[in-house]
């Protein structure tokens, strides 16, 4: 037996090999499906099956090119509807994979289609549940993202009878792989860990909790942000099918002379800096959106983006083609090249450039106790600013930013702040190109925000 998670940081989403006597299987994979045939290739196996837990509204699959590259079947579980060809396990239904069983055990409550997959080792034993979006590590699926057939209530009540009558009647010592960790917005609280088990969930987690399903309903709904706008166009991506990733990189890999890149942003092209916070707050091109490459890149680029839009790349050298294929993995099917000789070659053409004014936290605490002028801005999401935030500060989480930024006085100073760093400075990013330029970053976020105030007080 052979197991391999493969996390992606940037979707904060794992997808798994699974492998006996030289047979395959990959659960959920990503868009860029080569890390899966270099795998086999590595391990002489050839790929059996493709099994998708549901349809992924917070990624684009590549389980199309996956099975297009291998003539692997691409199996979903009850409830699914696909334009393109699919084999629909039933419940239950086992799967052989060299000497092990894998055994698909619909569990709707996430998504209608929503289908766990039990593995069983070569003695016939359970030996790990990859439970895709049903059950998280601390948490549970969101259960509002329907498509007009069922009710959040519904979709809720159903989630609560696959957890009782599926998963908590697998045993304790049961390892238990979900399709997402920290960071992902398909639940409102998941841990930080990639793995864990049955056992520790029915200990820890609040919705694997003898609850009455009143109060299952409330509990699991309690709390949820809205949806990124790109969860809905993802998951029919998902459904219908979408253009084969070779093409899309080829094109996204054009390098722009500075006279193509100009004619196509005054066309109304969205300008992505990718390189660090650290980099882009000293010199950028007026207008851009700077989300890094060190961070939910993908993520973030897609909530605050429409995927429709034709988008032009600023990128640290050898950095172009990350930045392209990383942005493939929410949706962005319009990328038109990225500037030839960067930000350097802007510069050097005498291009204009803004700049964006970093300060540290102690900074951000004296200036704000002797100008009562200044606004602090905290673009955490709710759930952490409810753990903690300054008393003079206001939450605009990033998600919601563009509709907030518009009715704020152009004239104030506005310091900004996230958890860390990444996000603020997106955040930053967007008050420029409203015409907000009195703006400072926080380096360090709410973090070093914290040790200040301890600092300060012994």
């Amino acid at each position: 037996m052979y197991i391999e998670q493969i996390y992606t940081g940037c979707l904060a989403q794992a997808s798994y090999y699974i492998e006996s006597n030289g047979e395959a299987v990959v659960i959920d994979p990503i868009r860029d499906y080569h890390s899966y045939l270099i795998l086999a290739s590595e391990r002489n196996a050839k790929i059996k099956f493709i099994f998708e837990t549901h349809f992924h509204a917070d990624f684009v699959s590549g389980h199309l090119d996956l099975s297009k590259a291998t003539g692997a079947p691409i199996v979903y579980g009850p409830e699914t509807e696909t334009q393109f060809d699919v084999y629909l396990a039933k419940d239950y239904e086992t799967f052989a994979i060299g000497n092990l069983k894998l055994v698909a055990l619909h569990t709707p409550g996430h998504t209608p289609e929503s289908t766990c997959y039990l593995l069983r080792d070569e003695n016939g034993n359970d030996h790990a549940l990859f439970s895709g979006d049903t059950l998280f590590i601390g948490d549970v699926g969101r259960p509002d993202l329907f498509d007009g057939k069922f009710t959040r209530e519904e979709m809720s009540t159903r989630l609560f009878n696959s957890l009782n009558s599926k998963i908590k009647n697998l045993a304790d010592g049961v390892l238990l792989y979900p399709a997402h960790g920290a960071g992902s917005s398909c639940g409102k609280s998941l841990g930080p860990e990639r793995f864990s088990t049955i056992g520790i969930q029915k200990a820890n987690n609040y919705a694997m909790q003898p609850l009455s399903l009143e109060e299952f309903i409330s509990q699991v709904n309690e709390g949820i942000s809205t949806p990124p706008a790109y969860f809905s166009k993802n998951a029919t991506l998902n459904k219908t099918g979408y253009a084969q990733l070779e093409t899309i990189i080829e094109r996204g890999m054009k390098a722009l002379s500075i006279e193509e890149f100009t004619v196509l942003k005054k066309e109304g092209a969205i300008i992505i800096d990718s390189r660090k916070p650290e980099d882009f707050e000293i010199g950028f091109i007026p207008g851009a959106f700077n989300i890094g490459l060190n961070g939910q890149y993908a993520i973030w680029a897609a909530t605050l983006i429409d995927l429709k839009k034709p988008i032009l790349l600023i990128c640290d050298t050898d950095a172009e083609k990350e930045s392209v294929l990383r942005l493939t993995r929410t949706g962005f099917d319009n990328i038109q090249g990225f500037l030839l000789g960067g930000i350097e070659g802007w510069k050097e053409a005498g291009k204009r450039i803004d700049m964006i004014i970093g300060i540290e936290a102690d900074e951000l605490l004296i200036d704000a106790k002797f100008d009562k002028e200044i606004e602090i801005i905290d673009v955490r999401k709710p759930g952490e600013w409810d753990n903690g935030h300054l008393p003079q500060a206001k939450n605009y989480s990033l998600q919601d930013l563009e509709k907030k930024v518009i009715d704020l006085n152009k004239d104030k100073p506005y310091y900004i702040h996230c958890a860390g760093g990444y996000r603020s400075m997106i955040a930053a990013s967007i008050f420029k190109q409203h015409g907000i330029s009195n703006v400072r970053n926080v380096y360090g976020g709410f973090a070093k925000i914290q040790e200040a105030l301890l600092e300060s007080k012994s």
